[in-house]
């Protein structure tokens, strides 16, 4: 029988749990990739380069993989790998007075999570609805019979509507059932095993989605007007612009991903070499979406009689869910090509989704020293309340456009901002950083332009996009008007701001601050 320890004493000191880990390079790997392959290559690529100079636009954007998010990823990665943590016991290990930022990239996520979830269970409902184009001829049934889309006030503003919309509920409790179980069962045997299922999946559906794009008339006139380079577009400097924010969004980092990911590497782990391929693996299917789409819009514009640049609803949710389901009533096999993109759709939502669950998952048993599931669970439970609450109902769209914007543009930017100035010029972090990266790597590629890139090109890059948002969402608004866009725009930033001081202000479980990294100098001598 054992004894509870007497008054006098000494308390035994509460240990971290072993880190988990990925079973190796590929499935770090894959999950990276599976990660970085959302929605946004899908549906905000094509419409991005098409308006913004065509085949001219590869320019800045290859510049901007390049320039910013290869550096940015790299980053990531040897934060995670080097300090082992969430993305708050992370800065707090690079410095005390940073754990803050951590828990700012966590709740990011968290309502990130909220609305993501309900655009993939969109897409579940779609990939059944293609059996037999349930739409019929009216494809904008989407907005009206499908999420019973509320109509706009004579100013323009919605109205916030509690009335659910009863066909999204089983399809987004699916979802979050997948969600939830998958981060639940681990690392290796949730996250590794479902982007080792459905990664391949993807690209393969994805392929032949493309090949019989390409076979359908007027599919040359859609590459056509996506490739056409319009050269004089390289002296917009909003181009610019457009293709650094394309790059930096699609990448997923800045806000905890790929940082968490990274932190279950194994010691030795090609940081340089990973971080690499995912990047043009991740830009390699934004280019093959954009055939995909533009071939399909070429066909759409010969059966309407019009040209590619007449048609409506190119990029985001009309693209999706208004533009394909039109194409695919018109073409032949056209049920067939539908549950080929929806499903491509869902599975690279869910791939996207379950890296964001991670971040938040991870960090909140790592403050309250609880396991994964139960970590899952306290933060999947009230998330997915709140995808039902707010995105769920006939007001849903709306609210959804409004938080994304203003998570996006403005907290997600402002992230990667200040973690890039505080790890490279506050902390001072850059050279021990850049040491592990490359020593830990199969090659020593690394130098002195990475630490000038993260320092002073990336700050001021975003800085003047972080700028020109704010300042124009502040004195013009987003999109509409009125109490709405404050209370789930302005106000959504302000509750992130909020409940990442109370989080900070929380206690750690266990001795988060007794760490110590990887010694480079040993590391050294056996390289």
């Amino acid at each position: 029988m054992t004894s509870s320890p007497g008054a006098g004493q000494a308390q035994p000191t509460p240990q971290a749990p072993k880190r988990e880990q990925w079973s190796g390079q590929v499935g770090f790997l894959m999950a990276a990739i599976g990660s970085a392959i959302g929605l946004g290559n899908i549906w905000r690529f094509p419409g991005v380069a098409y308006t913004n100079g065509g085949g001219a636009f590869m320019i800045p954007y290859i510049t901007a993989l390049v320039c910013v998010g290869i550096p940015v990823l790299f980053l990531d990665y040897a934060l995670g790998h080097r300090f082992r943590g969430s993305a708050p016991a992370v800065f707090r290990r690079v410095s005390t007075k940073l754990e803050w930022l951590g828990w700012f990239q966590v709740f990011i996520c968290f309502f990130i999570m909220t609305y993501y979830a309900v655009i993939v269970a969109w897409a579940l409902r779609y990939t059944l609805f293609s059996v037999n184009t349930a739409w019929g001829d009216n494809a904008a049934a989407f907005f009206g019979s499908y999420i019973e889309l509320a109509d706009l006030s004579t100013s323009g503003t919605p109205a916030y509507s509690i009335v659910p919309v009863a066909g999204v509920i089983i399809p987004l409790v699916i979802v979050w059932v997948f969600g939830i179980v998958t981060i639940a069962r681990g690392v290796s045997n949730g996250v590794e095993k479902a982007n080792r299922l459905f990664l391949p999946l993807l690209v393969i559906m994805f392929v032949v989605l493309v090949g019989r794009a390409l076979l359908l008339p007027g599919a040359t006139d859609g590459l056509n007007a996506l490739f056409t380079p319009d050269w004089s577009a390289l002296s917009d400097h909003r181009v610019w612009m457009a293709a650094f924010g394309q790059i930096f969004f699609s990448l997923s980092v800045g806000f905890g991903i790929m940082l968490t990911y990274a932190s279950y590497l194994k010691r030795r782990s090609n940081l340089v070499g990973t971080g690499t391929v995912a990047a043009f693996a991740n830009s390699s299917f934004e280019i093959l979406a954009g055939i995909g789409v533009f071939s399909t819009l070429g066909f759409m514009a010969h059966v309407q009689g019009v040209g590619v640049g007449d048609l409506e609803d190119i990029s985001g949710v009309g693209l999706s869910f208004t533009t394909f389901p039109t194409v695919i009533s018109q073409m032949p096999g056209g049920p067939l090509f539908g549950v080929l993109f929806f499903a491509s759709f869902s599975m690279a939502g869910l791939t996207s989704f379950i890296s964001i669950i991670q971040v938040v998952a991870a960090a909140v048993a790592e403050k309250l020293d609880v396991d994964i599931p139960r970590a899952t669970v306290i933060v999947g439970a009230p998330a997915a309340l709140l995808s039902f609450i707010l995105f769920g109902t006939s007001s849903g769209l709306y609210t959804l456009d409004v938080v994304d914007a203003f998570i996006n543009n403005i907290g997600v930017v402002g992230s990667t901002i200040i973690m890039c100035l505080a790890v490279g010029v506050a902390a001072r972090q850059l050279r021990p950083l850049q040491r592990h990266l490359n020593l830990v790597s199969e090659s020593r590629v690394i130098g002195a332009w990475w630490r000038a890139i993260i320092a002073i090109v990336v700050p001021a890059l975003l800085g003047t996009m972080f700028v020109q948002t704010f300042w124009s969402y502040a004195t013009d608004g987003y999109a509409y008007s009125g109490a709405f866009e404050t209370i789930f725009g302005w106000g959504m930033l302000l509750l992130v701001a909020v409940v990442t001081a109370v989080a900070t202000l929380m206690p750690w479980r266990v001795p988060v601050d007794e760490f110590t990294p990887l010694d480079l100098d040993a590391l050294e001598e056996v390289k």
